[in-house]
């Protein structure tokens, strides 16, 4: 019988096809004691297991490239992190096994990640997946990982590490679903730069058999449970729709009635340009700097290094806009030459523009760097800081601006309440506002955007974030400047209606979703967009917003 459960839609699209589960995890080694004289020895294969899971992370990401590749790297560095190996040694100096010291040392170290709050315990799945590749390779036991199937299928997981999401082959992954993780999770990300339909935070998906016939919608979060022939034919009749729309859709982004909506991509370096350029983006709405950065967390890329990637994104958008964001380190992003080690709660610490302003001389570098690779081409080149509270914060990053000689409209990321609600003193010192509706929800709703458990609270259609967005877009009209988005609601193609009607000027995503939104937008008009915007302001909760937009743009 059609049974119907709901999570959160992180990656649109419908697959329909049977259940293969994720396999299990690595089991606890046993506490076996060694002796004094086999320490050395153990010690040298936890170094190699290390190394070599490192490597292989490594390899991962290059062969997935884009955003992927970044996000593996950082998990290489967690494997080959000094202190928790310094951890391990003493663990086996004093009597544990090579895979039972990795274990432990791992365990401590994720207990003070789930304590920390906020992003960092967002990073207990991935620090989980690290231990598991290095406790499988010293055991000699199979990596749990992507099921083998020769036939196309659904993949069910408590959670998908981002190895394991990298590289998974849509051909065979029709779509899958996480009990756990939220809609900014890292699996999330991937999935939507794979292009395969994905629902998160749903308990009780592993619960489902294997073999069994499930339907996932990634864009509403729905999962039916063997659905009847109707409900097949309906969703693929629906499917196909969207293909026709997506099809016939091209050029600028706007209206049905011309109002213009730039639609811009959000990428991570000259690796991510390629699909964007292929998806029609019209130019870039956010560029994550932070990941060159990450290759090496002991200092800073140099100048030339800086200049060398930041030009070959640039060089792609001829005329085109491609706003910047300067390096944002703190948090989930830790940087040893840069953010503090000690912080009870790390992101609503020194993270952001206040890790750079206690460190001039890296944003100088950075604002050097980009004036020198903007140097003789047509680019409208746009710069922006993160982390944002106040006005003195603008100002200080404007003046930084001045100061390293930058020919570029400066700007300022709303991703914290106080900005939202004072954007009209903020817009006095910058050009521009952005906002960041992961981050803005997180804080609005003390809310970890990481955690499957309070994923409604970071569902963009709360209506409370609804109104920190309208209140920054009202303060951009009336000082006559520009309000985009760039966070992932922007990637909702009914959301981006609402956000347009809302009066923000652009809307920025990963290139996946570029279509699909620009499809959604040429369906109505602006007058419709305002419409279904105010309906969903005057909801009591994110799904009475969600429906309450549809059916003004349904036309009920």
């Amino acid at each position: 019988m059609e049974t119907t459960l709901r999570g959160v839609g992180v990656s649109h699209g419908v697959a329909i096809g049977e259940v293969r589960h994720m396999g299990t995890a690595v089991l606890e080694p046993p506490a076996k004691q060694i002796t004094a004289d086999e320490a050395e020895r153990e010690q040298g294969r936890a170094r190699q297991a290390v190394s070599a899971v490192a490597a292989d992370l490594i390899a991962r990401g290059q062969l997935a490239g884009g955003e992927a590749q970044h996000v593996l790297e950082a998990q290489a560095m967690i494997a080959e992190d000094p202190e928790l190996m310094a951890d391990v040694d003493r663990r086996i100096a004093v009597g544990s096994t090579a895979e039972r010291g990795v274990y432990d040392a791992f365990a401590a170290y994720r207990d003070l990640l789930a304590g920390a709050g906020e992003y960092m315990a967002g990073r207990v799945a991935d620090l989980d997946d690290v231990r598991n590749r290095i406790v499988a390779r010293l055991l000699g036991v199979p990596m749990p990982g992507v099921p083998d199937s020769d036939e196309p299928y659904v993949l069910i997981a408590r959670d998908l590490a981002p190895a394991d999401t990298a590289l998974l082959d849509p051909t065979l992954v029709l779509g899958f679903v996480t009990e756990e993780g939220g809609p900014t999770s890292h699996s999330a990300i991937l999935a939507r730069a794979l292009g395969v339909p994905a629902i998160v935070a749903l308990p009780g998906a592993g619960e489902i058999a294997e073999g069994t016939l499930i339907a996932v919608d990634g864009s509403t979060g729905d999962l039916f449970v063997e659905p009847t022939a109707e409900k097949r034919a309906e969703l693929e009749a629906a499917a196909a729709e969207r293909r026709a729309a997506l099809a016939a859709s091209s050029g600028p982004g706007a209206t049905s009635d011309g109002h213009k909506v730039p639609l811009l991509a959000n990428v991570g370096g000259p690796a991510d340009v390629p699909a964007a350029v292929e998806a029609g983006a019209e130019g870039v709405g956010l560029f994550r700097t932070e990941f060159l950065f990450l290759d090496d967390s002991k200092k800073a890329p140099s100048e030339e290094k800086q200049i060398e990637s930041y030009r070959k994104v640039l060089e792609a958008f001829p005329e085109g806009r491609v706003v910047v964001r300067v390096l944002d380190a703190g948090a989930d992003k830790p940087l040893d030459f840069l953010t503090p080690a000690d912080e009870p709660n790390p992101a609503l610490g020194v993270r952001g523009l206040r890790s750079l302003l206690d460190h001039p001389d890296v944003l100088r570098t950075q604002l050097t760097a980009l004036a020198k690779a903007a140097e003789g081409l047509p680019v409208y080149l746009e710069v922006m800081a993160p982390m944002v509270a106040d006005r003195i914060d603008a100002k200080a990053f404007a003046d930084a601006c001045r100061e390293a000689g930058l020919k570029a409209k400066f700007g300022a990321m709303v991703e914290i309440p106080s900005a939202a609600l004072r954007a009209r003193s903020i817009l006095q010192e910058v050009e521009f506002l952005s906002l960041g509706t992961n981050d803005l929800a997180q804080y609005a709703f003390a809310a970890d955007r990481q955690v499957g458990a309070v994923s409604r609270l970071q569902d963009p259609w709360q209506p409370a974030l609804l109104d920190l967005i309208a209140m920054s877009a009202d303060a951009a009209r009336a000082e006559g400047k520009s309000c985009g988005v760039c966070g992932e609601a922007a990637s909702d193609p009914l959301l981006a209606c609402v956000l347009t009607g809302l009066g923000v000027t652009s809307l920025s995503m990963g290139a996946a979703s570029i279509p699909y939104v620009r499809a959604t937008l040429a369906k109505y008009t602006l007058a419709q967009c305002e419409r279904a915007a105010a309906a969903a302001r005057a909801a009591d909760s994110a799904e009475e917003a969600r429906v309450a937009a549809q059916a003004v743009l349904s036309g009920e």
